[in-house]
């Protein structure tokens, strides 16, 4: 599997992915919002796009189906709930299909609501797994809920579904929030060390070769996984002094989802 991960440099801050078969060369267009980039993309590495896969309906996510469908005849795949959001949708996915590409590309699709009551991320099945979560997780970071979602089923999905990937997952996010993401664990968990040292490498990174984090990382820095911290649960409790003395993990969740809102 080869993976090419497109910064857009616009105001969304989002990535736009292209995952291509070796063999074939045949490509996987992953919220190709700025289309012309990501067939650029596909022309330089000799790639031709056959798919199109849409994590969610939101417009920074599907803006660019057309101008790939048009240049291409890609199939448009995304949730099947999703169909009345998104136009020109071929195949609507469920949780445990594989999408392929190309002769030896295998993806598992997650079902994973939250951000979007329909989300969908994307498990390679490779020897070191990648996930393509879209806006469910973000280095650092989880999704919010305010445009069509629910904190209660994103907390889900990080607990049922997440939380279960081993520690070598590639994390491949729909934007670049890494830095400020970063912000608020530090702000949330000020004691914590390995986010205070990679808020300082990436604060001035390269986007186009952009830190790829792994979910072992996440779980060091990234707050929504960090729910039994000592650090976290004391700084929750000057926001919110009525919080149990020995609150459970989704309290946590989805207090830290409220705060994470207005930050």
């Amino acid at each position: 599997m080869l993976v090419e991960q497109i910064w857009t440099e616009n105001k969304y801050r989002n990535f736009n992915y292209l995952i291509a078969c070796p063999d074939s060369g045949e490509a996987l267009a992953v919220d190709p919002l700025e289309y012309d980039q990501c067939l650029a993309a596909a022309k330089e590495k000799g790639w031709k796009i056959t798919q199109v896969l849409n994590t969610h309906h939101h417009h920074d996510h599907i803006g660019g189906n057309d101008g790939v469908v048009a240049a291409t005849g890609a199939k448009v795949l995304a949730h099947a709930g999703a169909s009345d959001e998104i136009g020109g949708m071929d195949t609507g996915l469920a949780a445990g299909d594989v999408v392929r590409v190309g002769r030896s590309v295998e993806l598992e699709v997650l079902d994973t609501p939250g951000h979007t009551m329909s989300h969908v991320c994307l498990l390679s099945r490779t020897d070191q797994p990648a996930l393509f979560c879209g806006d469910t997780l973000f280095n650092a970071g989880a999704g919010h809920c305010r445009g069509g979602g629910h904190p209660d089923a994103l907390h889900a999905t990080f607990d049922a579904q997440l939380s279960k990937l081993g520690d070598d997952t590639l994390i491949y996010p729909g934007h670049d929030y890494i830095s400020n993401n970063l912000g608020f664990t530090l702000d949330r968990e000020p004691d914590n060390a390995r986010a205070l040292a990679l808020k300082a490498d990436v604060e001035n990174q390269n986007t186009h070769e952009a830190m790829i984090t792994t979910l072992g990382l996440e779980r060091e820095i990234n707050t929504f996984f960090r729910l039994q911290s000592a650090s976290v649960i004391e700084q929750l409790r000057s926001s919110f002094p009525d919080l149990p003395d020995q609150p459970d993990e989704k309290t946590v969740f989805l207090k830290l989802r409220e705060l994470r809102n207005d930050w």
